[in-house]
């Protein structure tokens, strides 16, 4: 099991993450993730830099602690071949640290550029040609294609690492978890669903599944999910809201309903550190082996202390149930 920390992009500042990544190391997470966003899913949370400047200053900063998108969308605000290009430098500055999680991306990012944003069952073909393109300039050479959707004419990325970067296919339906099987390294996934897991597995995927675990810290729980209620409030609406609506105007008009048991309920909150095994175990029950640790409460260093403190070991040797001991 390995345990990561999720960076929110849409919540902090650049310098305020890459502090936030340094911490993480000295606190013993594995890795950390960052979502890659052009928007903030609420106004109120207020920022969103550039995920791949942030990154490399995190290879800079550290040096044992893994990096990786939490995902990318390589399709329509960026070509594959930009994120082919951009991957394969993150990972020889990391020193190999680096996984690249794509994945179909929301309207809420992929709109700005005026391409339009497509349905989903073109997003999903867009997602299974980009993850072509950027496997082919991942080997080497010049290459061309020619696809439905995308295209690449005569291309190539000059700085390789010796080993490919990991990659990292975010899905939530047979489709998707079929194309992580087929394409990718391993899964992404932001549900304990058993059989994301099990359809990953059954279509021939053998790699890791990394998941992200809802998480407010806080000396108190109602403290905790407040906070949760002020900047996360949008993680309870659904993937079928969260990849449709195109501005933080409109998920706050989505999310005026949702109140603080909402979010009690969907996240470990508060200080017991018992509320976060459960929530956990969940996840660990569904197959998966890389969790996310997604702290939406008030105080980052809080957390990550508690985390020191009482979650490490607590995660670590976690084991679905019924698994021998």
């Amino acid at each position: 099991m390995e345990i990561g920390y999720k960076l929110a992009a849409e919540a902090f500042g650049p310098e305020e993450l890459v502090r936030q990544a340094v911490a993480a190391e000295e606190a013993g997470f594995d890795f950390v993730e960052i979502s890659d966003h052009y928007h903030p899913w609420l106004d109120g949370q207020g920022h969103s830099p550039f995920a791949w400047t942030v990154l490399g200053s995190i290879a800079a900063r550290t040096s044992r602690i893994g990096l990786a998108t939490g995902v990318t969308c390589p399709t329509v605000r960026y070509h594959p071949a930009v994120v082919a290009q951009a991957a394969s430098t993150l990972s020889l500055l990391s020193g190999g640290r680096f996984v690249l999680g794509v994945g179909a991306g929301e309207r809420l990012n992929e709109h700005v550029v005026g391409g339009g944003y497509p349905a989903v069952h073109t997003r999903h073909r867009m997602l299974r040609e980009a993850l072509e393109i950027i496997r082919l300039l991942w080997s080497g050479g010049y290459h061309s294609y020619d696809g439905e959707h995308l295209r690449l004419e005569d291309a190539r990325v000059f700085d390789l690492p010796d080993a490919p970067p990991l990659l990292a296919v975010a899905a939530s339906g047979p489709e998707s978890t079929r194309l992580a099987a087929e394409l990718g390294d391993a899964l992404f996934a932001t549900e304990p669903e058993p059989d994301i897991v099990r359809g990953y597995r059954e279509a021939g995927g053998t790699g890791p599944c990394y998941a992200e675990v809802p998480m407010a810290w806080a000396p108190d729980a109602r403290t905790a999910a407040r906070a949760a209620l002020e900047t996360s409030r949008w993680a309870v609406t659904g993937w079928k809201v969260m990849s449709e609506l195109p501005n933080p105007v409109n998920f706050d008009a989505a999310t005026t309903t949702v109140r603080e048991d909402d979010i009690l309920d969907a996240f470990a909150c508060g200080p017991d550190p018992e509320r976060y095994t459960r929530m956990a175990q969940q996840y660990v029950d569904a197959g998966f082996d890389r969790l996310v640790t997604q702290n939406a409460g008030p105080d980052p260093d809080g957390f990550l202390d508690f985390y020191r403190r009482e979650l490490d070991t607590r995660l670590r040797e976690l084991k679905p149930n019924g698994a021998p001991a």
